[in-house]
């Protein structure tokens, strides 16, 4: 005898399936957690094989496969919130304590570049920092340039956002244009500024911390325009409304905390390491 039983309590669609009584989305399975650990594995492996002196190919494919797997992988995720009506307001708030965590992490990891390079500037050794023959940048040239497009940067972005609250469609897309562009200005300038470094990676403790610390900075200044520009193609779409728009929020999340470093690099590495570079007690 086949069941047919409905629970009574439960709601039902149209098609007279069981819909959920709660608020939160339970996943459907899938394949990408698997697939993605197998091309990060592939990426590490083929990484540390060409720095070993060769394996190029193998790492490429590694980085194509995980870009391939986070695009379809976010693909579903926004099926799942614009078009499936999944992400309930329960469910966005899950997402923002989960982003406000996940920058608290990358808090935590720049502290310790912060660390490393003040634990090398306060007790250098010879007494000098930077050590001699090391000719640190300027900090009033390109990287004031810098933080002066950064800055500008987390005015567009704001404008962005307030245009979407506001239902100004227009704005939201000429505000994210705008973020982006000087998001690519940023790590134009740093190419540059790094390929006319009057040092290498190797010279020592300075150029390690300096490279470190800024070259982790610069490679989140482009996964931050890179999640800009999703959201910007987003909005060209339509996908967000003043209500449902966690996504571009998370992007103006992100992006300011990268402001934030970047004003901290800018004084404490910059400007201080270089007003520093008389020996300790003079």
């Amino acid at each position: 005898m086949t069941d047919t039983h409905i629970d009574a309590g439960a709601h039902h669609d149209a098609h007279g399936h069981a819909a959920p009584k709660h608020p939160y989305h339970l996943v459907d399975p899938s394949p990408w957690p698997l697939v993605g650990a197998a091309a990060a594995g592939l990426l590490a492996i083929g990484g540390i094989l060409y720095m070993h002196g060769g394996a190029l190919p193998l790492m490429l494919l590694g980085f194509i496969a995980v870009l391939l797997v986070m695009a379809v992988w976010w693909r579903d995720v926004i099926r799942e919130a614009t078009f499936q009506g999944y992400h309930t307001p329960v469910v966005q708030l899950g997402l923002r304590y989960g982003m406000a965590l996940f920058i608290a992490s990358e808090v935590m990891f720049f502290a310790a570049f912060f660390w490393a390079f003040f634990s090398s500037s306060l007790f250098p050794v010879g007494g000098v920092w930077p050590p001699k023959g090391i000719h640190p940048f300027d900090p009033f040239e390109f990287p004031f340039l810098n933080t002066l497009i950064l800055l500008l940067s987390g005015t567009t972005v704001t404008w962005a956002h307030h245009s979407l609250l506001d239902g100004n469609q227009k704005g939201l897309i000429q505000g994210l244009t705008v973020t982006v562009l000087l998001g690519l200005s940023f790590t134009s300038v740093q190419a540059y500024e790094y390929s006319h470094a009057a040092f290498h990676f190797t010279d020592g403790i300075y150029p390690s911390t300096f490279f470190m610390a800024t070259g982790f900075h610069g490679f989140h200044v482009i996964i931050g325009t890179t999640f800009l520009a999703v959201c910007l193609w987003r909005a060209w779409q339509g996908h967000f409304t003043p209500d449902h728009h966690f996504g571009l929020e998370a992007a103006a999340w992100y992006w300011h905390f990268v402001d934030v470093v970047w004003l901290f690099l800018f004084v404490c590495i910059y400007w201080w390491g270089m007003g520093n570079a008389l020996p300790l007690g003079e």
